[in-house]
């Protein structure tokens, strides 16, 4: 058996640079994490600071913040898809293949007629972010209460006008369809049907499904088939409800069950990080390099739900929410592949539809924002859905100053090292067996299932 080790060799230090800061540093510091979802951290942040002063944005407030979080979430899935993952369908290894031709004309790096097409359409759609937030990244916009920017009548007709305009794009050229007839598919014949009633030309995704099929990606890739959501787009109006639900699907039982949040431990056995002799929740959690351990082969901690390794994304939020199509697609081959990449576009289709509404339901003249008082000492959480999964902020205060800083990143859990009981994480799992095709030296399979999970390692340690 072929066995995988996954290793995050980049230290950043970021929870020791957040100690002795007071917590408004947090807005600033965090969203310089990363470059592509500096957004997700801010609203982790924000949602930390929030809990520890218990306050909740308005209705405005939270629809800005949603849209300013899908904005970011939906681009990155849009980038991933054309510029990451589909090239790699254009590489010479694929050269005999009758489908490459097409592939290598629409996907090739930088020089294909995707590129040309999606980076102007991405460009756009980045203005809604410019609109509300004034920048990208490390907007400063978002705060514990709300934004603090507001939306007048004619931004709110602008914001409208950019999301359509997305909208018109994704039905011309990724689905060749409405964003309604993709996100009712309900089934593995009703996809098989779509994928076959079209023109692969006439749609990028059916282009992938015609890919997928050809080189059975629905076989390749499968981890722990256990999913994690921490709730996706927080609704107005219904506390604690979200667009996407909250919860952890597990295999066992072939149900959803609360996430029991206060068994989340960060395992150091394999991690070059010292002074835990336990896994400890991250709220206790330390940050102290140790590059000397002998057994230790990452940067990364291994995150644990209840001891168990689990998986985050797209495809485990819409396990999670329930959305047929992927119910049946993972019932059928387990997460995969194919269905990581069909759960990420699918979600463009389910999400555009909302940040229209929630833009239609902004009333300028109300409020936008709830002035926030941090305690001298508390303790708070902020868990969001990123694009690539479940990110988390642990915070604790004291004497107005922050004591302990703690993140886990999405792939902080799907690129988790080995535990102390020797379990693989999720992508170690993926890899286990990847099959090598006749004369290559770097397997293609291997690349399809490491970016199938949209990695972001600038986000891994902390």
């Amino acid at each position: 058996m072929l066995k995988a080790w996954v290793r995050a060799p980049l230290y950043r230090g970021f929870e020791q640079i957040m100690q002795g800061k007071v917590p408004d540093d947090a807005l600033a510091i965090t969203p310089r994490i990363c470059g592509i979802c500096s957004v997700s951290q801010s609203v982790a942040a924000a949602y930390a600071l929030a809990d520890m002063a218990g306050v909740t944005a308005p209705p405005n407030g939270q629809h800005c913040l949603n849209l300013l979080l899908a904005c970011e979430n939906l681009a990155d899935h849009l980038t991933h898809f054309y510029l990451f993952f589909m090239p790699d369908f254009a590489r010479e290894v694929y050269a005999g293949e009758r489908w490459h031709a097409a592939a290598a004309n629409r996907f090739t790096a930088i020089k294909g007629t995707a590129a040309r097409e999606i980076l102007p359409a991405r460009a756009a759609f980045m203005h809604l972010m410019g609109t509300l937030g004034g920048h990208w990244p490390h907007t400063l916009n978002l705060q514990p209460g709300g934004v603090n920017k507001g939306v007048d009548s004619r931004e709110k007709i602008r914001l409208l006008t950019v999301v359509q305009q997305f909208r018109r794009f994704l039905e011309a050229t990724l689905f060749g369809d409405t964003l309604e007839a993709v996100a009712t598919l309900d089934s593995i014949a009703a996809l098989e049907n779509w994928r076959e009633s079209g023109n692969p030309a006439g749609g990028d995704f059916r282009h992938f499904l015609h890919l997928a099929h050809e080189l059975e990606l629905d076989k390749l890739g499968r981890a722990t088939d256990r999913f994690m959501s921490y709730g996706a787009y927080r609704q107005v109006g219904n506390e604690g409800a979200h667009l996407f639900a909250q919860g952890v699907w597990q295999p066992d039982t072939g149900s959803v069950q609360a996430i029991p949040f206060g068994e989340i431990r960060e395992d150091l056995h394999a991690s070059w990080m010292g002074g835990g002799a336990e896994p400890l929740h991250p709220s206790r959690g330390m940050t102290l390099p140790d590059y000397s351990k002998a057994e230790a082969y990452s940067w990364n901690k291994a995150p644990r739900l209840a001891g168990q390794v689990v998986e985050t994304g797209a495809l485990a939020r819409q396990m999670v929410d329930g959305h047929p199509l992927i119910r049946a697609l993972v019932a059928q081959a387990g997460g995969n592949v194919q269905n990581r990449v069909v759960a990420r576009l699918l979600e463009l289709a389910l999400v555009v539809p909302q940040m229209e509404n929630w833009i239609r339901n902004i009333r300028p003249g109300e409020r936008f924002y709830q002035p926030a008082k941090i305690p001298a000492d508390a303790s708070g959480a902020g868990l969001v859905e990123a694009a690539r999964g479940s990110l988390g902020h642990w915070v604790t205060v004291r004497n107005q100053y922050i004591l302990n800083y703690q993140i886990i990143a999405p792939t902080s859990w799907n690129f988790s090292p080995r535990d102390r009981n020797g379990a693989p994480g999720a992508l170690e799992q993926a890899l286990v067996n990847a099959p090598v095709r006749s004369g290559e030296s770097e397997p293609i399979s291997v690349q399809h299932i490491v970016r199938s999970f949209d990695p972001c390692m600038v986000c891994t340690a902390h």
